[in-house]
């Protein structure tokens, strides 16, 4: 066993680049975040990822049945990893001019990213409250925003509260956003939520936790292979963390990892 010491996520991604072909498997013992950080030097490899969820967000594990239970997650995984087995998952690249990085659940923008910009650059309160701080600030700021969405070619303009693009269904520490995704499909879901009011929005947010908002009325989804988000001033986030500035475009790369310890829940 290696254990990778790291300070920042730049230096925790190249490791992992580096390690990964010599190793029989990356160990990811965390959230979403370090997930998302395992994914970067994974992505289209050989080498298998175990997720050990013990974050504040798991949605990855949830999404594809790792135990709850890291010590369960772990047992899972060396089962996996001495059978010869795991379960292959699609990833997504997003592309701008940034550069790339791949991402495993659900990337959004609009609302959502505007909340996660601001508990970003917050610093104070701490915790939870921050978060809660985030999004008052943001109801009484909220507008339609103008986005151009391509899929798979084809362009058309939405006013919206918020767009998913999902690999899976999970976000934001259980909220089903993207009900009926896949990872293992080949398609990207993509929900998009109209203009809504505060209030229409506040009452709406609990029935993402059941996957049920899709029948609101504000509510569209839709599905394609490549996505491309365009609008002035937006930025977007996947797997908890900051992907980059609008235009994104977001290409869905069937079984392009391999995971231990999956499809135990």
């Amino acid at each position: 066993m290696q254990v990778l010491p790291t300070t920042d996520r730049s230096t925790a991604e190249r490791s992992v680049r580096e390690v990964a072909p010599d190793v029989d498997a990356v160990v990811a013992l965390g959230g979403d975040g370090v997930a998302h950080v395992a994914v970067q030097g994974l992505a289209g490899g050989g080498t298998p990822l175990a997720v050990l969820p013990a974050g504040t967000g798991n949605d990855l594990a949830l999404a594809l049945g790792v135990p709850a239970d890291p010590l369960a997650a772990a047992d899972a995984a060396a089962a996996d990893l001495l059978a010869g087995r795991g379960r292959r998952t699609d990833l997504v690249r997003s592309s701008s001019d940034g550069g790339e990085r791949w991402w495993a659940t659900v990337l959004c923008c609009g609302f959502d990213s505007a909340v996660s910009d601001r508990v970003d650059r917050l610093r104070w309160p701490r915790g939870r409250r921050r978060y809660d701080l985030a999004i008052a600030v943001e109801l009484a700021r909220l507008r339609p925003r103008r986005v151009r969405l391509t899929l798979d070619g084809r362009t058309d303009e939405h006013d919206v509260t918020l767009v998913a693009v999902g690999n899976t269904g999970w976000y934001g520490g259980g909220l089903r956003i993207c009900p009926d995704a896949d990872p293992a499909d080949g398609w990207l879901d993509v929900t998009v939520v109209g203009p809504v009011s505060r209030r229409e929005l506040v009452r709406t947010r609990p029935r993402l936790a059941a996957g049920t908002h899709t029948s609101h009325p504000a509510v569209r989804v839709l599905r394609a292979r490549e996505v491309e988000l365009d609008a002035v001033g937006l930025s977007t986030w996947a797997d908890g963390e900051p992907v980059g500035p609008l235009p994104q475009r977001c290409t869905v790369v069937p079984a392009a990892l391999t995971v231990l310890g999956a499809g135990r829940r």
